[in-house]
């Protein structure tokens, strides 16, 4: 742990209250370490649409993790996530009421309360780099939602302050987890199919949404907060919440929503979760209406220095999941099935002295685990820039509609000055990258 994070806690131990308004304080446990009643982590969850909700749920089911305040700039949507933080440890009062969850509008409210130990980002791509990085410095472990960043740039600034500070951090590729990927993958890495030389991830298929003509803002969503960085667009229905995953200015598309996944389970089964491609070649259909700006269907093609071709597709090209191909069979698998040629390799066991990759049965039970041991979580933020720089490096070769070559150290483009310039991206004023 930090210096800057030890004097902070004491300093704030020095001026508590024990308690506010009848009710009991709650001091964050990293305050006592092993020592803290009953072990608990204090958490504030920033974003709590469907997917912040949802890992909202699977905290709130845990003994050792309190959640004590919620942020979402719908007022709709944190009112409903504060009812079920309520509801939930209602249950274990003797009351059978509980009042003790605030709610804000403004991340920053949640980042300030020196009680908080862990945030929990689940807000749409483009608001991922300045809460975390905020976060961070402030002190907090993370829990944050695929893909990590909306830009190269940003992952890289991201990275960059959790090494800084200290930080434990979680991204929510969860497949990680499951365990036919982590079996899967020890077979690659111990050599069952021989030679890797290909790797095929099918993506789903999305139909995109239509034109919408400009509506009022409905009460209570501050859609000026929601744009943020971003650069101003009239408010639809379909622009925001579930649907941001279809514009370039929020996200990358069905590339770094599904490809966020799988592709991360590709670099883990090959065993280049620190690197990234020599060369990314995309090809894009794009619907021009001047709505939905990603791309519909697409197919990607990288090459590794090992020399594996890796094609990323939405499924009209390849079957969904991740085939690992090899000199002397395949392995094929996803969140329905694992499958292999030959099929004896579905009852192979990986021995004693083989590879044996990082187990993890509970992916937000590996978070908790590794707040309190400071050890490093399964999908680290290093890990998940590297899987989200090649949904990126595949959105910037599709714009660009030609070949791009790609130097993994520098993180830069080889002699490419209009990809550089596609690396990060401006924000709309007041917001920056936080120092």
């Amino acid at each position: 742990m930090s210096e800057k994070r030890n004097i902070g806690r004491r300093s704030f131990l020095k001026t508590a209250s024990l308690t506010t308004f009848g009710t009991p304080y709650i001091v964050p446990s990293s305050v006592f370490g092993a020592n803290a009643p009953n072990n608990r982590f204090t958490m504030g969850c920033i974003g709590v649409g469907g997917m912040g909700t949802h890992n909202m749920q699977k905290f709130l089911e845990r003994s050792d993790v309190q959640v004590i305040a919620v942020c979402d700039v719908d007022t709709l949507h944190r009112l409903k996530a504060k009812e079920i933080v309520d509801k939930t440890y209602a249950r274990t009062q003797r009351s059978g009421i509980y009042r003790g969850c605030d709610h804000y509008n403004d991340f920053r409210d949640i980042i300030d309360r020196k009680d908080i130990d862990i945030v929990l980002i689940a807000t749409p791509d483009h608001w991922h780099a300045i809460p975390a990085i905020t976060a961070s410095n402030a002190g907090k472990d993370i829990y944050c939602e695929k893909p990590v960043s909306l830009t190269i740039k940003q992952g890289r600034a991201m990275c960059d302050a959790v090494y800084r500070n200290g930080t434990i951090w979680q991204t929510g590729s969860w497949q990680r987890s499951v365990e036919q990927f982590r079996i899967a993958c020890e077979l690659i890495r111990n050599g069952r199919i021989g030679q890797l030389q290909a790797i095929h991830i099918g993506l789903p298929l999305w139909n995109l949404i239509n034109q919408q003509p400009e509506m009022p803002v409905p009460e209570g969503f501050d859609y000026n907060f929601w744009l943020g960085p971003a650069p101003w667009a009239p408010y639809t229905e379909k622009r925001c919440h579930f649907n941001f995953r279809w514009f370039l200015d929020y996200a990358g598309g069905i590339i770094t929503d599904w490809g966020a996944h799988h592709i991360d389970i590709a670099h883990w089964g090959m065993g280049t979760d620190t690197t990234g491609p020599l060369e990314v070649e995309g090809h894009g259909q794009f619907s021009g209406d001047g709505f939905s700006t990603v791309a519909e269907s697409f197919l990607v093609r990288c090459t590794y220095k090992n020399g594996v071709v890796m094609e990323v597709a939405t499924t009209d090209k390849h079957k969904q999941g991740i085939k690992f191909i090899g000199d002397k069979g395949w392995v094929f698998v996803s969140r329905k099935e694992i499958d292999t040629e030959p099929k004896s390799l579905l009852t192979s066991v990986v021995g004693r002295d083989e590879i044996h990759l990082y187990r993890s049965n509970d992916h937000w039970g590996n978070f908790i685990d590794c707040v309190r041991s400071r050890k490093q979580t399964i999908t680290p933020v290093k890990i998940a820039h590297r899987t989200s720089t090649v949904c990126h490096l595949g959105n910037i070769s599709m714009l660009l509609k030609r070949k791009v070559q790609w130097d993994p150290d520098k993180e830069r483009f080889v002699n490419d000055s209009e990809a550089e310039r596609m690396l990060g991206r401006s924000m709309r004023s007041p917001w920056c990258l936080p120092a």
